[in-house]
């Protein structure tokens, strides 16, 4: 907008020039049309949107940790989720075990010491067995914090497994000689006692370094296909070499002791935001390091694995950009054992096929793809520091459904933008006219308003009411159809203001100012009026701008309905504006100091007139515009989220 405003500076000061006007001359029409094309308030208006915005995130759970993100999020395209706490409560509790001995169930409430076990004798009695070196591996507990209310230290799912322990008698268990901890890549944690090593991990980790029958296997299968999530417990005696060798040169050799399985129920309201979001034309798809069908049933459960869905793993995931971004550009899609590397590969290869995406991480790993994501989301109750640190928005609650209100609210700012953009803009051109009709004249027409008065136009009058159209609540209905366009100044703004609402007004604001010309006796083409004539036929011109302004603030509230019929509660801040814009026309009118500084005063009647019916004109020609729209199979322009 400033190279436009100072390109047709430049080319109305050539013009100048070229039909005789002097130097002097016409070096102030290009200072006036540069300030006539520039909108001085857009920056306190973009920045108060986007604050206010961010505000009704963090009344929602959603802190956004940098401003201009409130408008991305409003842009966003393709959401990549994590499984476990943001689908899911993050509530785990072990509800089945299997062993060599048969299968158990276990029936308890939260992190209750006490639970229900069902289960052959021998299969029991391996249970205990299970929990024990599963919590030998594990540092998370569960600390009692009320009736009902727990407090977790550490992990969920180890503070389940500390929970599984107490229920099983709570086993005496040998202290721990080394210890290592869970990572990303090796997908195990381990400890070392003086007699034993125990291992607890992702089954696919933990079966490679063991002997197995196909009974596990079925197992396995039968436990993940109904949404556990499943951890493999396994143990052999301590070697001398174990207290100095590497993780992987350590757990080895390995021999079962059994399943756990988690059960972590999705989160109420889940199904409906993802079903939002694809009515939003948003794709939703679900990146996790959990095993794939136990991503496959949540998927289901929640909703997000639909029929264009499908279920990929991170090790089949392949090394072409290009076409891994083919693979997972479908909405449903389902990657699991995904690794933090391969969060960051598909935070790239969605980005370069167009998407604006939102990617959600917890773990210390996660900050690059948090960073390469357009909308980086962390986890504020789950989630680390490095984690937090490197996003866009953080969760407090740690729910999928706070993203698609973050989104919701993304729209609504992005939607408000455009509303003051065009009022911005409609306002420009009907400050451009008045120096484009005196250049072009070669200076025989008088100059309708000064550079002050595009000024006081700009600053004094309008920058409350847009400040206000920033302020405008979110459409019932901001969420209801896709995203069409992604550019704040598109096809649709630059028609409705350079098309429609700007040259009705620029055409009353000349009416009015040649009335109060005639009024006064000057015709096209005689010498200039005298200076008290062309400063009231001035404040006619001004006034017509003002009403036409006052008119244009409520029009602009919506691209489709008229303003006593958008569906929202009256915006109080806008009728408040509008009022206050009124009482400075007034002063700037009758006050005489600040009237003889813009070199106005007050119109005639009968110009005054004209200069009321502006407001009439401007609703007049956008009700015909939006009747078009509406009326047309192809409008001229994308549907904004504004409507």
């Amino acid at each position: 907008m400033a190279v436009i405003a100072v390109a047709v500076g430049i080319g109305f000061f050539l013009l100048s020039l070229a039909i005789g006007s002097p130097v002097s001359e016409g070096f102030l029409f290009a200072i006036g049309v540069t300030v006539a094309l520039v909108p001085e308030g857009l920056l306190p208006t973009v920045t108060l949107a986007l604050a206010l915005g961010g505000q009704r995130m963090a009344r929602c759970n959603a802190l956004v940790r940098r401003l201009d993100a409130v408008e991305t999020l409003g842009s966003t395209t393709f959401i990549c989720t994590d499984k476990t706490g943001t689908l899911t409560r993050n509530e785990m509790s072990v509800v089945s075990a299997w062993s060599s001995a048969g299968l158990v169930t276990i029936d308890g409430v939260s992190y209750e010491p006490t639970a229900t076990i069902e289960g052959e004798a021998d299969a029991v009695a391996n249970l205990t067995r299970c929990a024990a070196v599963a919590r030998r591996s594990s540092t998370g507990v569960a600390t009692p914090t009320g009736p009902g209310e727990w407090n977790l230290a550490g992990d969920p799912m180890e503070a389940a497994i500390d929970a599984l322990w107490q229920r099983c008698g709570a086993p005496e268990l040998a202290p721990v000689v080394r210890r290592l901890p869970f990572d990303g890549r090796r997908l195990r944690s381990s400890a070392l006692t003086a007699s034993e090593l125990c291992v607890k991990g992702a089954p696919d980790a933990v079966l490679s370094r063991c002997k197995y029958s196909a009974a596990t296997q079925e197992a396995l299968h039968v436990m993940a296909s109904g949404g556990l999530r499943v951890l493999a417990v396994a143990t052999r005696p301590a070697r001398p070499t174990d207290a100095t060798q590497p993780a992987d040169e350590i757990e080895r050799d390995l021999e079962l002791v059994g399943l756990l399985g988690f059960r972590d129920p999705p989160r109420q309201g889940v199904a409906d935001a993802i079903a939002r979001c694809r009515k939003a034309g948003v794709r939703v798809g679900m990146v996790t390091g959990d095993h794939p069908e136990t991503a496959r049933a949540i998927a289901a459960q929640t909703g997000l694995l639909n029929s264009t869905g499908r279920v990929l793993q991170g090790t089949d995931l392949p090394e072409d950009e290009q076409v891994l971004g083919a693979l997972v550009d479908v909405d449903g899609v389902v990657v699991a054992r995904v690794t933090p590397a391969d969060k960051l590969r598909i935070a790239r290869a969605l980005r370069a096929r167009g998407h604006v995406v939102a990617m959600t991480g917890d773990g210390v790993n996660d900050g690059p793809a948090l960073a390469e994501a357009n909308i980086g989301i962390a986890m504020g109750r789950i989630g680390t520091d490095v984690a937090r640190e490197a996003a866009d928005l953080v969760l407090l609650d740690d729910d999928f459904a706070t993203i698609v209100v973050a989104v919701e609210q993304g729209r609504a700012t992005f939607a408000n933008i455009r509303r003051f953009l065009t009022y911005h803009l409609t306002d420009n051109v009907a400050e451009l006219t008045p120096f484009a009709i005196w250049a072009l004249s070669g200076g025989r027409f008088p100059l309708a308003i000064g550079v002050l008065q595009v000024l006081f136009l700009d600053i004094g009058t309008d920058l409350l009411p847009a400040l206000a159209l920033g302020a405008e609540e979110a459409s019932p209905h901001v969420l209801d159809r896709p995203l069409s366009g992604r550019h704040l100044l598109d096809r649709g703004v630059l028609i409705r203001a350079f098309g429609v609402l700007g040259p009705t007004e620029a055409a009353f604001e000349m009416t009015a100012f040649l009335t109060a010309c005639w009024v006064a006796g000057w015709r096209p083409g005689d010498s200039f009026p005298t200076d008290s004539a062309l400063a009231a036929a001035s404040g006619a011109a001004f006034s017509a701008v003002v009403f036409g302004q006052l008119a244009n603030a409520f029009a602009c509230r919506s691209t489709l309905s008229p303003p006593w019929k958008i569906p929202r509660p009256t915006n109080w801040l806008l009728i408040g504006a509008v009022a206050v814009e009124l009482c400075l026309l007034a002063c700037f009118l009758y006050i005489e100091p600040l009237a003889d500084l813009l070199g106005q005063a007050p119109p005639p009647p009968l110009a005054f007139a004209v200069a009321v019916s502006t407001a009439f004109a401007v609703v007049a020609a956008d009700l015909a515009y939006k009747h078009f729209r509406t009326r047309t199979p192809q409008a001229p322009s994308p549907v904004s989220p504004a409507a």
